[in-house]
This record gives C-alpha cells, sequence and structure tokens, in this order.
C-alpha cells in the first residue's frame, strides 16, 4: 500500500452530501470555529452559508499550489485538524478503498485483501478512535 498521494477523490466522492458530523462536533464548531459552523444548516454539512443550498463538494477541499502547470491536482483540507470524523477514519475498507478507486492501493493488495486491510488498519491507527 502506498501513501496517500493527495489525489482528492475520496473527498471529492464523499464531500458533497455523503458525510455527516456529530452533533459534539457541531457544538465545537459553533462555539470555536464558526467559519466552519457557517456551513451547516439543521444539523447538516456542507450547506452554503448564504443561500441555504446544499453544497456538492466540500467547501474546504482546496486544491494544492503547484509550481508545474500540467502536473495532476494535488489536494488539500484547509480544516484538517478540526474535520469531521467521517473523515477523519476514511479510508476503513480495502473493499471501500477499492471501489473508490483510491490510488493508495497496491496490485499487491488487490490479490491478499486481508494482508492488506492489516496494513492499513496499522497507518489508519492514529485516526481512529481508541477502542
Amino acid at each position: 500500500m502506498k501513501a496517500c498521494n493527495q489525489c482528492g477523490k475520496c473527498c471529492i466522492k464523499y464531500g458533497g452530501g455523503d458525510l455527516n458530523a456529530t452533533q459534539e462536533e457541531i457544538d465545537l464548531w459553533e462555539l470555536f470555529n464558526p467559519d466552519i459552523f457557517a456551513f451547516v444548516k439543521d444539523n447538516q454539512i456542507w450547506h452554503d452559508p448564504q443561500s441555504g443550498e446544499k453544497l456538492t463538494q466540500c467547501p474546504f477541499l482546496e486544491i494544492a499550489p503547484k509550481s508545474d502547470p500540467h502536473a495532476t491536482n494535488k489536494y488539500t483540507c484547509s480544516i484538517y485538524l478540526d474535520r469531521p470524523e467521517d473523515c477523519q477514519h476514511y479510508p476503513s475498507l480495502i473493499t471501500e478503498m477499492v471501489a473508490d478507486e483510491c490510488e493508495m492501493i497496491e496490485v499487491s493488495d488487490l490479490k491478499n485483501y486481508k494482508r492488506a486491510q492489516t496494513k492499513l488498519d496499522f497507518i489508519m491507527l492514529d485516526s481512529r478512535p481508541k477502542r
């Protein structure tokens, strides 16, 4: 399994409405991060602060600056440390990564899902809640 190359596929796919934030996250944003909370409507994320309309993409997903204009886009999250738990926990399953065409997957991972899942679980140790 490769390290994340910031292709953005996961954020693009799930950032437009397939994410949830916990009530605790929303409450914390309201108190400490009003710039994030502005995109919450009726306890649902990501809504345009002016129109209230549901956004089709996470408003905090940004294309990273690049020195070569022909280089492939790389993406960053401007709220990375305050992103929802849904974002923190992705990816959780190898099958999910395959379906999402995650670029971390290597051919050897496809040959042995169990070994790949073990490696993914190790990589994601710091992102997932402690049990």
